[in-house]
């Protein structure tokens, strides 16, 4: 359960679907992660494995402590019968693959269940055909699958020709009024201003190397400004060193990853999202709920929920566009007013309970096929 866009809808799902006609478990493989103590107290939770946070702090014995959990992920990845009956115990109705990691724990169950998987992913930044194709392929087995976007389910089209008939798009539910609350739990003093903020797990494909090469290109130029970036990941290491070679420490932040990352973004001047590619990112309608103008790369579902030069100014994935997109913002004032000006409009296309009611929908026909 560590901080990431998925993991929020998943909690988001779990607080929301209703109690009365859903009788929920939750089976975590690690129970790890910044957001684990958000699961529902109401929730049945099930724990294959404890979490880093739960180790001994002696090195050697964590060491040891890792290579058993490993061990026993392994076993039970390869017997998922035992799993069910060691770990599990239990009968359900429908079981769920909210990401693509679980479609094999999900596919491999000895219940006779009906079982649904979620899709987030644009598969058309993959270059491996391999893992994509293992992974599409695998959508097939399942009952139905939910995609979170029209662009994750028509680009598999696209590329591979391969439909999904029993399936539907159901967007992620963004929490706008939660998160205009959360922004002014505590203040942000931000030293150089005006400041971009950003938020996303440091992976590549998030183009944080690229967002720094163009912050230190435009610096260059004479336009003074701050990046503040909130997540962590994989990349901070090589991202730490990259500020040092590009002598930018002091202006591109790495504020790592935060429960509560909105005071951030509130107290910023306009946000950045240099993704290469992405689903139906929550951070977007976040941030329009918050009146932060936004650039961002026109990848994935973000045009299903940006409308270029409204309430949201799109670029292409690749460095000079970023760059123009945000020189623009900082040149330009005229824009950014634009798109503040149109985002309480904006936030109200992102109906909540409307996505509630058809997940509801979907799981409720399923059970009703397999009675």
């Amino acid at each position: 359960m560590e901080m990431g866009g998925v993991e929020r809808v998943l909690l988001d799902l779990l607080e929301n679907l209703p109690r009365d006609l859903f009788d929920i478990t939750f089976f975590l493989t690690l129970d790890q992660g910044e957001l684990r103590n958000s699961i529902p107290k109401d929730i049945k939770l099930i724990t294959l494995q404890k979490g880093k946070e739960d180790m001994s702090k002696n090195k050697l014995l964590r060491t040891v402590q890792l290579i058993k959990r490993n061990l026993i992920l392994l076993f039970y990845r390869k017997n998922p019968k035992l799993l069910y009956k060691n770990i599990i115990k239990e009968d359900f109705d429908i079981e769920i693959a909210p990401t693509y990691s679980e479609f094999d724990n999900i596919l491999s169950s000895p219940l006779k269940s009906r079982k649904i998987a979620w899709f987030h992913t644009d598969v058309s930044y993959d270059p491996d055909r391999k893992r994509v194709l293992d992974r599409i392929n695998a959508l097939k087995k399942f009952d139905w699958v939910i995609f979170g976007s029209k662009q994750t389910r028509n680009v598999i089209k696209d590329l591979y020709q391969i439909e999904y008939p029993k399936s539907s798009v159901i967007y992620n539910a963004i929490k706008i009024d939660e998160v205009r609350k959360r922004s002014t739990e505590f203040p942000v003093n931000y030293e150089n201003r005006p400041i971009f903020s950003s938020m996303g797990r440091l992976h590549s494909r998030k183009n944080y190397h690229t967002l720094m090469r163009i912050h230190k290109r435009i610096l260059s130029e004479g336009f003074s400004h701050s990046i503040a970036v909130i997540g962590g990941g994989s990349e901070m290491e090589n991202l730490k060193n990259q500020a040092k070679e590009l002598g930018v420490e002091k202006t591109f932040l790495l504020l790592d990853s935060q429960i509560n990352p909105y005071p951030y973004i509130k107290n910023s001047d306009y946000f950045v999202l240099p993704s290469e590619s992405e689903s139906y990112p929550l951070t977007i309608g976040e941030v329009m709920g918050l009146n932060i103008p936004i650039v961002s790369t026109n990848v994935g579902g973000i045009p299903e929920m940006i409308n270029h030069n409204i309430d949201g100014y799109l670029v292409e994935p690749n460095e000079n566009a970023i760059y123009e997109g945000m020189k623009l913002f900082l040149t330009n004032p005229d824009i950014p007013q634009k798109i503040k000006d149109s985002n309480e409009k904006a936030v109200e296309k992102f109906d909540n309970q409307k996505i509630y009611n058809d997940v509801t929908a979907v799981f409720l026909s399923q059970y009703q096929l397999k009675s």
